[in-house]
């Protein structure tokens, strides 16, 4: 689904990450857990085209969008939900979801319904909001709206950047169980997340970054069970 070959990606003369490889399947969850500022996010907009690379290849679905500009990704199948929402504050719940789905008006409103639809379903808060601005929802209401908004185009790979920031632990598990009924559905996610031992939890490998490299990777369950990844990532991040 996706492959990076030694990426390398900055801010200007900043160079953040340092020859990333990696790969994600089709059907996976895969997490990047690191400390603030080990260039998770970072790669996140490298991959979305946010960012400009300096060298290495981004390859989706055997594609390569080292290249491409953002707005071009989601017509592709590959979408992102940003760290802190960002939902569109003055519409509804319901406009941001329609304009989730802005790649499927050729499709037929049929379509773009069920999608609608869908998302109601998947978050039934959503549902009861449809009508309510987005920025007057709360930070978990409105982590869920960015979810589903980028739900709406129907992609093959969603990115999600620190979806679990400022929640409370009974909010975070309800999303992190939508995140892992996304693979029943056949959906892969690439997934940032400072909860370690959460994202580890739903994901099926994993990836560690410690100043802009890959340090260590392998099956999340290893992962976890790492004493040194115990000892600089889970803490006691455990949601009961």
């Amino acid at each position: 689904m996706l492959k990076i070959r030694n990426l390398e990606a900055g801010y200007g003369k900043l160079q953040v990450l340092k020859s990333i490889s990696m790969h994600v399947k089709q059907g996976e969850i895969v997490t990047i857990i690191g400390a603030n500022g080990a260039g998770k996010t970072t790669l996140l907009s490298a991959i979305s085209g946010l960012i400009r690379r300096s060298s290495g290849d981004i390859l989706f679905q055997d594609r390569d969008i080292s290249s491409l500009p953002p707005q071009k990704l989601p017509a592709l199948g590959c979408v992102m939900v940003p760290e802190g929402r960002q939902v569109f504050a003055t519409l509804s719940v319901e406009e941001n979801l329609i304009l989730g789905g802005h790649v499927l008006k050729g499709a037929g409103r049929d379509i773009l319904a069920k999608q609608l639809s869908h998302q109601y379903e998947l978050f039934p808060i959503l549902k009861e909001r449809r009508n309510q601005y987005a920025g007057t929802l709360s930070g978990g209401e409105q982590q869920m709206l960015a979810m589903g908004r980028a739900l709406m185009s129907t992609p093959s790979l969603i990115m999600m950047d620190e979806p679990s920031t400022g929640l409370a632990p009974l909010i975070v598990k309800g999303i992190f169980k939508v995140i892992a009924g996304l693979r029943e559905e056949g959906k892969t996610v690439l997934l940032v997340e400072q909860n370690a031992r959460a994202a580890l939890a739903i994901a099926d490998r994993g990836y560690v970054l410690e100043t802009g490299k890959v340090i260590l990777q392998g099956a999340a369950e290893d992962l976890l069970n790492n004493r040194d990844v115990q000892r600089a990532y889970l803490g006691r991040e455990k949601i009961e």
